[in-house]
């Protein structure tokens, strides 16, 4: 029988109630995870399903631009499409970051791999790109049409940790405008004007953090399904301004506000499994999470009834 994350050798230098334990834990894990273990593998499974940017596509500029006017659903609608048709920066996709890190549970040792955007979603091209708020219902819906999930609390601190370029936060100070497309342009330009400075030593495609907050997953989700959950926005210390945090409708995105692509898939133990299966796991979901219990729900509704 195969056992999962566990290799035979690892197993037999345990004692009998150590393997007892584990290989149950492994047949539980194999349970959980069986759907994706032989789900066929894609050519490139560490990339995500997205379209080739056409020559005709709108850069970054005139996207902003040409939404200026429009109500949250309709703007959040056109931002679909534009995703959707493959009008994302070409640095974003190239190659997805690997964040590594090993951590010990119950005497175990898993080495992980999570794969993650370079930087938060945007439109246009490279020479030209808005990093684009969206309400975690345009989030969810973008991470099914391209194969991704929402990062956790837990892995937005891996990423700012990973990341080769740490930004300062730039605040606007807090408005009634701070939900419209000009104060999001405003900050837009803010950060590309912070990026800039660090772009001959770290080009694009370079892990950038630290000047967004994070539309995240938690548990917190299950226990009201009309909020968003944000966390992050980092000082370079690594202390973040915006603790967990559940206080918004789920129709509500400021400028604030940043959606970072993960790969749903990752690697433990040279395994590919599912995020997903990861976080609802009883035993391997501290791995991914830093709450205190497995995730009952791992998405955001993306009925269109959610809007105001």
């Amino acid at each position: 029988m195969r056992l999962g994350l566990y290799s035979k050798q690892s197993i037999m230098t345990m004692n009998w109630h150590q393997t007892i334990k584990i290989t149950l834990l492994s047949l539980f894990t194999l349970v959980a995870c069986e759907e994706t273990i032989h789900r066929p593998i894609d050519e490139n499974p560490l990339s995500f399903r997205i379209n080739d940017r056409q020559a005709s596509a709108l850069n970054g500029s005139a996207f902003a631009t040409s939404i200026q006017t429009f109500d949250l659903e309709t703007r959040e609608e056109a931002i679909f499409n534009e995703i959707k048709n493959g009008n994302i920066p070409a640095f974003l996709i190239q190659e997805l970051i690997p964040v590594k890190f090993s951590e010990n549970i119950d005497d175990s040792l898993y080495n992980v791999t999570i794969y993650v955007m370079p930087d938060y979603l945007a439109i246009g091209e490279n020479s030209d790109y808005f990093l684009m708020p969206m309400t975690p219902i345009l989030a969810q819906k973008v991470m099914d049409e391209i194969g991704g999930i929402l990062p956790t609390r837990k892995m937005v601190d891996l990423i700012w940790s990973a990341a080769s370029v740490k930004l300062s936060p730039n605040p606007i100070p807090p408005s009634d405008a701070m939900i419209t497309m000009p104060v999001f342009s405003q900050h837009n330009m803010m950060v590309l004007n912070q990026r800039n400075a660090f772009i001959d030593d770290y080009p694009l495609g370079s892990l950038v953090s630290g000047h967004k907050k994070d539309v995240i997953l938690s548990n917190r989700i299950a226990e009201n399904l009309n909020k968003v959950v944000i966390y992050g926005w980092h000082y370079t210390t690594g202390v973040p301004i915006q603790p967990l945090f559940s206080g918004h409708v789920n129709w509500y995105a400021d400028y604030s506000h940043g959606i970072r692509g993960v790969l749903a898939q990752c690697d433990i133990n040279n395994e590919n499994i599912a995020v997903s299966d990861v976080l609802h796991n009883p035993y391997l979901y501290r791995l991914l999470s830093d709450e205190n219990a497995p995730m009952e729900i791992t998405y955001y509704d993306t009925a269109v009834s959610n809007y105001p």
